[in-house]
């Protein structure tokens, strides 16, 4: 697809008979500068040929327009001068000519060149379209695995994170405790008599009133970097990194406000009327054992907070 700038009609028709017998070349002639670009928006010429010496428009800042606008930015332009100074090819270089020719050339160096500098710029489409779909398809390629990892680490009933991504967040950071010698506090809390729930209202109300509280313990664990999730059946479990005792416990009470608020019906807790939490907390370092025992001792806590009555919090120190 060849554009011809050139203010001569003369110019324009001999142009035309030299590329007539090219089955492969698409001529058009402009010979208006300032037409020049809307003519190249709509046609998208894969070369433009351009005399330097036109009225209205100079033929370098005619160049330099090319380069700025983005239908031209990147299309082969050939100079056509009567000029052959090497200060004005050096002008029109710089200006973003691809090209100089001296006008008339031969018919044989023209079609050679606009072949050249059409497939260059084809072959440029095209890479850049191959790139494109590719860097599009390793973006979708990275998402679909880092939703699959979402859902590799997703409890699939309360959308909290499940058990495996527990037990891989726990151990880094107990890890990371033991490098910086902070503290690490482990929650684990479980729904007082929800086998008794089940049985009045049924699983699939089961299933619903554990979604609340999924909702109800995630949204009190108020920093980035705490981590809830489904510890197994109706038991849930909370990584507090950086956490002290003192601040484990309030977490802890805050957890088991957040669910009683929720005032879900319980006829068969032996607590009350509403669905209740038991919590057992244990907080300790690296120094003071290892991740196996906090998690044993939170644990253990859980059990003497569901024999001293549930409903209630039990934290300890490591």
């Amino acid at each position: 697809m060849v554009l011809l700038v050139d203010d001569q009609a003369m110019i324009g028709e001999a142009v035309r008979r030299l590329l007539a017998d090219e089955p492969d070349m698409d001529f058009h002639y402009c010979s208006d500068a300032s037409q020049a670009i809307s003519i190249a928006e709509h046609i998208a010429p894969t070369v433009i040929l351009q005399d330097l010496v036109m009225p209205g428009v100079e033929g370098m800042t005619l160049l330099r327009q090319y380069r700025a606008h983005p239908a031209t930015r990147r299309t082969p332009v050939v100079v056509l001068s009567t000029k052959e100074e090497p200060r004005t090819k050096l002008e029109a270089f710089a200006a973003g000519a691809n090209d100089y020719l001296v006008k008339l050339p031969d018919k044989i160096e023209l079609i050679a060149r606009l072949q050249y500098h059409s497939r260059a710029y084809l072959n440029q489409l095209q890479r850049d379209e191959a790139y494109r779909a590719l860097r599009e398809s390793q973006q979708k390629l990275l998402e679909a695995n880092i939703e699959l990892q979402r859902l590799n680490n997703m409890d699939g009933l309360t959308r909290l994170n499940n058990r495996r991504r527990f037990d891989e967040y726990a151990s880094i950071e107990w890890q990371r405790a033991a490098r910086d010698h902070s503290e690490l506090s482990i929650l684990l809390a479980d729904v007082d008599d929800f086998k008794s729930y089940n049985d009045t209202y049924g699983h699939l109300a089961g299933d619903e009133a554990l979604k609340q509280i999924a909702a109800a313990l995630l949204g009190s664990c108020c920093r980035p970097a705490d981590l809830v999730a489904r510890f197994g059946g109706e038991e849930f479990a909370v990584v507090l990194p950086s956490t002290s005792s003192a601040a484990a416990q309030d977490v802890a009470e805050r957890l088991r406000q957040a669910v009683s608020n929720l005032h879900i019906p319980h006829q068969g807790s032996k607590v009350g009327g509403e669905v209740t939490l038991s919590i057992g907390g244990a907080t300790g370092t690296a120094r003071g054992g290892t991740l196996i025992n906090l998690i044993n001792r939170a644990d253990a806590a859980l059990y003497e907070a569901k024999r001293a009555g549930k409903n209630r919090v039990i934290q300890v120190q490591l």
